[in-house]
């Protein structure tokens, strides 16, 4: 869609046959009921290639009195001028992308009439005249999992086209906005501007999961289905033509008055003029205070970290400040899982697969800060097999203090093909490579990092298991407020797969010792509200958010669209969850003041377990 100016204009809408009004002309369904038919005299908002009318209000609020009318020219109309024309109702898909909604517009406009001008046009003030659904984005996303449930893609909004239901709904409500005038009051950004300096907001209404830096968290509703917070809009380009701020969580904007339109796969409110920003939350970030209040006599305590260190090599711009932070923030836990990590020459694609150099230059960056030496271990993968930027062979590291913990004996290290199995006696489970990969030629874990697994002692002989993952992304997913219900959570069977997996590494350990001390950490590129996925490992492990009694709505490593989210998750076994379990996440990258200043597109977390 090209970009908008701010003019508007009043009117009336008369059809070829008969007097209709803008609101009949959008009906009160998601399409048009005059989609196809001629009509006449509409009013609204003059574009560079077209304008919206704005008509008469109806007492049914599912009907938008607000209309867009596609010109191939701009029509010689200004703000508030009342006009008279006729055209064709349109259903528009924007890039024929067959997930986008549909727009309802007036296409091929004639005999454009001023019947007055300086007309006064009052917008809809949210949070005063209306107010989003704060719980569900649509009646069509049926299963206990709500938008997240599985199987995915069951019906099409469009296709079922049902009568609108505003006051329940998320893509209700924005659709009987569509192309209103509307003002956001006192806005508060939810995350960082996109490339073109799109960014998400929520004004003064009744929001869900809201986190203590003013972003809104992805939880679990008092019903028990997970809430996508569908009370947030996307702030697109502004129609003067000014330029957005840039912005991050909690930073806070003068009143946005702008036209509620749909597209690129979301509602969006074109603003009139660009906001500016009123207040921004500080940028300070305290280190954890788990790995600071460790006792040195505790031999019985470890602390441990996880970090997606986004495409680490040996020359990567960010490696000092991924030190930095391992060094300032983490304070140099125990044991680090580390996601990412590139071979030693990055991106070159040359065949090179080993990640010493990459390791070793963080470990060296770490003890010229710290002067704490690290240890790391890992199984370099196969070139090209386990997806990531190409040339880079990202893949799962541990690293790990020598004093602290060591690997326990074992007859091998494991090579990239080799499966990890456990043996050992009873009560004593053991691995026949140390470290190794579970199932690696299964074609579950085909493209995909395979899981590294390592068995590590404690200087007075306590066990345990560390899992270190990072499973299929989510590249191939529509967006939340696409046709598809529920939303295509892609590749979601290959992520359950890799779950259940990794569940059947669990339960060889647990077979052996049910008290066994076990981690699975790392990237699971999965949120915790997507039960169907996680069903085959919580029989056996529990996520250490809820072990820690972490608030839900401050459960959040990364941010996306609408919501602080996260997909970084620890699970720790039965008997590491009976003792005293700690864990925060540090939002050094969620909370950076602007996206140029984030180092990772993750937030790093640490915890503190005991192991006997």
């Amino acid at each position: 869609m090209a970009k908008l100016l701010a003019l508007f204009v009043l009117g009336h809408a008369l059809a070829s046959v008969s007097s209709v009004s803008i609101t009949e002309i959008q009906g009160t369904a998601f399409k048009s009921p005059l989609a196809g038919e001629l009509v006449h005299n509409v009013t609204g908002t003059v574009a560079s290639n077209g304008f919206y009318l704005v008509g008469p209000k109806s007492d049914d609020v599912r009907a938008s009195n607000g209309l867009f009318i596609f010109t191939s020219s701009a029509p010689r109309v200004t703000v508030g001028d009342a006009v008279s024309l006729s055209g064709r109702v349109t259903e528009f898909r924007q890039a024929a992308n067959p997930n986008y909604l549909f727009l309802t517009e007036l296409t091929s406009p004639s005999n454009i009439v001023t019947l007055s001008s300086n007309n006064t046009i009052t917008p809809v003030i949210l949070g005063r005249d209306r107010s989003p659904p704060t719980r569900h984005f649509s009646a069509l996303d049926v299963g206990p999992d709500g938008f997240l449930s599985v199987p995915n893609n069951s019906s099409l909004i469009e296709a079922t086209n049902a009568t609108l239901r505003p006051d329940r709904f998320g893509l209700d409500f924005w659709e009987s906005l569509e192309g209103q005038l509307v003002t956001i009051p006192r806005p508060t950004a939810t995350g960082f501007q996109n490339n073109f300096g799109d960014f998400w907001t929520y004004g003064s209404w009744p929001v869900t999961g809201r986190n203590s830096r003013g972003g809104l968290s992805l939880t679990f509703g008092p019903d028990g289905i997970p809430d996508g917070n569908p009370e947030v809009i996307d702030i697109g380009s502004p129609l003067d033509g000014t330029k957005n701020p840039q912005v991050a969580i909690g930073v806070q904007l003068s009143d946005i008055t702008g036209v509620v339109t749909y597209q690129f796969g979301f509602y969006y409110v074109l603003p009139l003029t660009a906001p500016t920003v009123i207040s921004r939350p500080s940028s300070a970030v305290n280190p954890t205070r788990l790995v600071s209040n460790r006792s040195p006599a505790d031999a019985c305590t470890i602390t441990f970290g996880d970090y997606n260190v986004e495409n680490l090599s040996p020359g990567s711009a960010h490696l000092p400040t991924i030190a930095r932070h391992i060094v300032d923030y983490l304070r140099t836990p125990d044991l680090l899982f580390l996601q990412e990590i590139q071979d030693d020459s990055g991106p070159t694609d040359d065949g090179t697969v080993s990640a010493n150099l990459t390791l070793s230059t963080l470990a060296n960056a770490i003890q010229s800060f710290s002067g704490v030496k690290y240890s790391f271990t890992l199984v370099n993968p196969v070139d090209g097999q386990d997806g990531g930027q190409p040339g880079g062979n990202i893949r799962t590291a541990y690293m790990f203090r020598p004093e602290v913990l060591t690997l326990a004996r074992s007859p091998a290290v494991g090579g990239p093909l080799d499966k990890v199995e456990v043996g050992g006696s009873r009560g004593r489970p053991s691995l026949n490579f140390n470290p190794g990969r579970i199932d690696p030629t299964h074609e579950i874990w085909n493209a995909t990092r395979k899981p590294l697994v390592a068995h590590f002692e404690t200087r007075h002989g306590q066990a345990l298991f560390a899992v270190n993952i990072h499973l299929s992304s989510k590249g191939g997913s529509s967006s939340t407020q696409g046709d598809a219900r529920p939303p295509v959570n892609s590749p979601i069977e290959n992520r359950t797969g890799q779950i259940n997996s990794i569940a059947g590494f669990v339960g060889d350990v647990i077979q052996r010792d049910s008290s066994a001390n076990i981690i699975v950490a790392g990237d699971f590129n999965e949120f915790i509200q997507a039960r169907s996925a996680y069903k085959p490992i919580t029989r056996y492990l529990t996520d250490i958010d809820e072990a820690a009694n972490i608030p839900q709505e401050e459960r959040y490593s990364y941010i996306f669209d609408q919501n602080s989210q996260q997909l970084d998750h620890a699970m720790i076994s039965s008997a590491i969850r009976r003792r005293r379990v700690e864990f925060e996440h540090v939002h050094l990258n969620t909370w950076a003041p602007t996206l140029a200043e984030r180092i990772s597109d993750h937030d790093p977390s640490v915890g503190r377990i005991r192991l006997c």
